[in-house]
């Protein structure tokens, strides 16, 4: 008797992590307001498999000096979104982007760098 090989269905890649426009909006919202103010000129996007990540910089030349991360994975344990510093440092970490995003208010933003 002759046995059939068994053949499996393709694996899928995971889709890679990516923001929501609403996400977006709000990130670019605290963005621009920076952008007027001339403190920051460029941002840049990558989706990860893991993780998205918004990264702002002084300068295109320069490394981020702030990177804004969204991990669902760290969804049920400290929270999706998380802001980090150019040192590495976790400057606010979270479940709700708008509280993490508070961390950019003007007195609290002069506190963190």
């Amino acid at each position: 008797m002759r046995t059939q090989a068994l053949t499996q269905p393709p694996r899928k890649r995971p889709e890679p992590v990516a923001f929501t426009r609403s996400e977006l909006t709000r990130i670019l919202a605290v963005y621009g307001y920076f952008v007027a103010a001339g403190e920051w000129r460029d941002y840049g996007i990558d989706h990860m498999r893991d993780a998205a990540v918004f990264s702002i910089f002084r300068r295109a030349s320069e490394l981020p000096i702030y990177r804004i991360e969204k991990r669902p994975s760290l969804a049920k344990k400290q929270g999706a979104w998380v802001v980090v510093s150019m040192t590495g440092a976790i400057v606010k970490r979270g479940h709700d982007l708008a509280q993490v995003l508070k961390v950019f208010d003007r007195q609290k933003l002069k506190l963190a760098t």
